[in-house]
């Protein structure tokens, strides 16, 4: 009888120690997803304003990264957020810039399971054909990091006798969430990547 309620005793300690040790494998899952599921080439490669008619037009080319896990997590259900931050400033020599113009041109990316084909969508009104899709991640990355000709700025905005600077960098973050546990363990709430801040003078 002792033997028996000392095995009954010690079972609830078994089952904790399981379940400790499963949070901690989870913990670990998460910790390494959190570490590897944006890794790649995220960088701003070439950038540049053309002018026509007055109006300052961005050029821009940005690569994303691009990997298995990103595929899973879209498949999976997750929405992706790009953003790319666009700051014009006027140069000031002994103080800090002051900056003129402040943009953020935002894009989404998601996977649509019935079609088997990825979606891209731009979030600005502006844009007239705001939705497209892919065949294959590789080509909606690409068009997802393709700017051309979007509108920054217009000459009255700057002074003749100024000088300007352009600074563009490129993120990347969740979106829509899927309540599964694969995806769980690849994106948190707050997890996102920025590029390094791409810059140069703005030649007029």
């Amino acid at each position: 009888m002792e033997s028996r309620g000392t095995h009954t005793a010690r079972r609830p300690i078994s089952a904790l120690l399981g379940s400790l040790m499963l949070g901690a494998l989870l913990a670990l899952g998460v910790n390494a997803a959190r570490a590897d599921a944006l890794d790649g080439v995220l960088e701003v490669r070439s950038a540049y304003v053309s002018i026509e008619n007055g109006v300052f037009q961005l050029f821009a080319r940005v690569a994303y990264p691009v990997n298995d896990d990103i595929r899973a997590a879209l498949k999976d259900g997750l929405k992706l957020t790009f953003d790319l931050d666009v700051v014009v400033s006027r140069e000031r020599r002994f103080w800090l810039d002051d900056d003129v113009a402040n943009y953020q041109l935002k894009r989404e990316l998601m996977y649509n399971a019935v079609s088997d084909r990825y979606v891209t969508r731009d979030l600005d009104p502006r844009i007239s054909d705001p939705q497209r899709s892919y065949a294959t991640l590789e080509e909606a990355l690409e068009s997802l990091g393709t700017v051309d000709a979007w509108p920054i700025l217009v000459a009255p905005q700057l002074s003749p006798n100024r000088q300007y600077r352009v600074s563009l960098r490129a993120g990347v973050r969740r979106g829509q969430l899927a309540d599964t546990l694969r995806v769980l363990l690849f994106w948190t709430d707050d997890w996102h990547r920025e590029s390094e801040w791409f810059s140069w003078s703005l030649q007029r």
